[in-house]
Order: structure tokens, then C-alpha cells, then sequence
């Protein structure tokens, strides 16, 4: 009879995994949130909305693997859409909210 070896979550709970997962993505969104406006090479942002629920990221951004989406406003080119790349040291808030 063959013997299993088990993996390192067999036993973890999943509210543990979930917490692990929602540090993540938190980590990846970074200070933004509606209001916040900030810039990079790509140019300067205003976020409108952050959604971090999966299914609606998913949809909004048309990637299976979206964990968030952020719809910005981009007043360099002056239109609005979705990203849903993290945060980076590259990023820089010029505008902060509480």
C-alpha cells in the first residue's frame, strides 16, 4: 500500500490561509485607496475605487488569477481605468488620505 506524504497545509485552516492571502494582497495594493494620488513612470493616478473581491477583480480586469482591481483616474492621459499591478518602491504618493 502506498503511503502519503503530506503537504505543509493539510492542517492548516483555511482562515489562516485566507488571512495569509488577504496580507498579500494588501501588501500588493500598497496605500492606495479612493483618493489617494500618486505617480510612477506610467504617470499620475488618482484612485476612484478598490475592489479586492476576486470574482468582481476578475471580471473588471479579464485575468483568472486577478486578486484586486483599482480604477484610477489617469491625469496624465486623462482617461480612466483598471490596473492591477502591486505596489512597488517605484510608486510614490503625492497625494495622501486618511
Amino acid at each position: 500500500m502506498a503511503t502519503r506524504t503530506s503537504a505543509p497545509t493539510d492542517h492548516t485552516p483555511d482562515s489562516v490561509i485566507d488571512e495569509a492571502l488577504r496580507q498579500v494582497v494588501a501588501g500588493q495594493i500598497g496605500p492606495r485607496k479612493p483618493g489617494v494620488v500618486y505617480d510612477n513612470a506610467d504617470g499620475v493616478f488618482e484612485v476612484l475605487d478598490v475592489t479586492t473581491d476576486r470574482t468582481e477583480a476578475r471580471r473588471i480586469l479579464r485575468r483568472r488569477a486577478a486578486q484586486f482591481a483599482i480604477i484610477v483616474h489617469d491625469r496624465t492621459a486623462d482617461t480612466i481605468g483598471a490596473i492591477g499591478t502591486a505596489w512597488t518602491g517605484t510608486d510614490r504618493v503625492l497625494k495622501a488620505v486618511s
